[in-house]
């Protein structure tokens, strides 16, 4: 379905920066501001703008969203919105997975009129305080958008779709009963098509776990189609290994045959993002050290989380939660284009 495309002032969200740039107005300071190497051999990302800032939005219930999530619709979804739809939600109650679409990363981007496209109560499936934490991927062999989101923090739950915007629930893929006694909190996961023959695994799924410890590590499991989950009963990223008190928001990237996961640290302990090799097989744990280095003025405020990275034109970018939790925004950055081939992260 092809939504008629409104662009009043209510739905039209401005990316300043980057209208400046395609304009040839010039960059703004903070994209001209040097950035630190990214390890590993990927692209040095820099701040470009801000795509989307809750006080601009019909949907708004909490004043703060969260976990954004950019796809490619070229090839995949028939007429619509936009070349690219940017998934996000609001965390605290009600939450609610919402879309906005454009032609460009960069934007600027229309927000979906009839936000939230799920919501916290989805009879009979569901009814909970919130729903959160969207992650889309594109499911090749099935052609469809597969939504993972979280709703209440101890339960992922997955729904699909044809159009990415009419989503049908299939099931819960993920529990705190799935992982060690004493497990209180398992959200915020990313699935990514991997390939581990050893494991019989296709897909491989990125999550936070939080215990009575109340320090939190990147967790991992591994599926043959998405849906039917094995996990490790071990942590992938330990919080201490990397100098955190907290590390979340993890996404899985690839280059020269081996895989690398970026996440963030929690404010207290830098609030940057950083990158460790796990080997194409996760049994490697090398931590390489800083991806991205946090602003501490606007718009980063010392806090970048929650990654999700596309391509365009060959040029990558970085689509991230910028600000301190739960009173921040979407923001992208925008690598250098010479390095793109380095990067396995088509949106």
């Amino acid at each position: 379905m092809n939504e008629p495309q409104r662009h009043d002032r209510r739905l039209i969200l401005k990316a300043a920066a980057g209208s400046l740039a395609t304009a040839g107005l010039g960059a703004s300071p903070a994209l001209a501001a040097p950035a630190a190497t990214a390890p590993g051999g990927f692209p040095d990302y820099r701040y470009v703008s801000t795509l989307l800032t809750p006080g601009d939005l019909d949907y708004n219930p909490t004043g703060e969203i969260i976990f954004p999530c950019i796809r490619g619709t070229s090839g995949r979804v028939k007429n619509a919105l936009g070349r690219y739809y940017l998934y996000y939600a609001p965390h605290d109650a009600p939450g609610g997975i919402c879309l906005a679409y454009a032609d460009h990363i960069e934007g600027p981007y229309t927000e979906y009129p009839r936000n939230p496209i799920v919501s916290r109560d989805w009879r009979p499936h569901y009814s909970v305080s919130h729903v959160s934490s969207p992650h889309v991927m594109w499911h090749e062999q099935q052609r469809e958008m597969w939504l993972y989101f979280h709703g209440e923090n101890t339960t992922t739950r997955l729904a699909r779709s044809a159009d990415g915007i009419h989503f049908t629930y299939d099931k819960t893929v993920l529990t705190t009963g799935m992982l060690p006694s004493g497990t209180t909190e398992t959200s915020y996961a990313r699935v990514f098509p991997h390939e581990i023959p050893s494991k019989k695994a296709h897909f491989v799924m990125l999550f936070m776990l939080n215990n009575t410890t109340d320090h939190r590590d990147i967790h991992w499991g591994w599926s043959a189609d998405g849906r039917s989950w094995a996990f490790d009963q071990k942590p992938l990223i330990r919080h201490g290994d990397v100098g955190a008190v907290n590390v979340g928001g993890p996404h899985l990237l690839t280059r020269g045959g081996s895989a690398f996961v970026v996440y963030n640290k929690d404010k207290e302990s830098g609030g940057d993002l950083m990158i460790t090799e796990v080997g194409k097989d996760f049994t490697l744990r090398r931590h390489l050290g800083r991806f991205y280095n946090s602003s501490s003025g606007a718009p980063d405020n010392g806090r970048s989380a929650a990654p999700s990275f596309g391509t365009e034109n060959g040029v990558p970018y970085m689509v991230y939660e910028s600000g301190e939790r739960l009173a921040g925004k979407i923001a992208v950055a925008r690598g250098r284009a010479v390095q793109a081939r380095h990067q396995r992260a088509r949106a």
